[in-house]
């Protein structure tokens, strides 16, 4: 019965009635990635900057930065084959 009543809700959330994957998708891009990130940033602020290790924290950073980076491009639509498509151009000339 319950999941009778789930498979409904979700076919009324989709504008062609099917079921789909964008209220969750959307849901962790609007709270879990924002939390995530605050959670790093307190983490880094804490356990890196309090011993005064600045360059390690730094160095951390880049790797946060390298996962933002990823997940922009797994969210992004044809982000992958624009990015194929400039880095073709730039051995072609075009």
């Amino acid at each position: 019965m319950t999941a009778m009543a789930l498979v409904t809700l979700a076919q009324q959330q989709q504008p062609g009635g099917g079921l789909g994957t964008t209220g969750i998708r959307d849901w962790i891009l609007n709270n879990l990635v924002p939390l995530l990130l605050l959670t790093v940033a307190v983490l880094l602020l804490w356990l890196g900057g309090g011993k005064g290790d600045n360059a390690g924290v730094m160095r951390r950073l880049g790797g946060v930065i390298v996962a933002l980076a990823i997940i922009g491009l797994a969210v992004t639509t044809n982000a992958g084959a624009n990015i194929g498509t400039w880095i073709a151009g730039l051995f072609t000339g075009g």
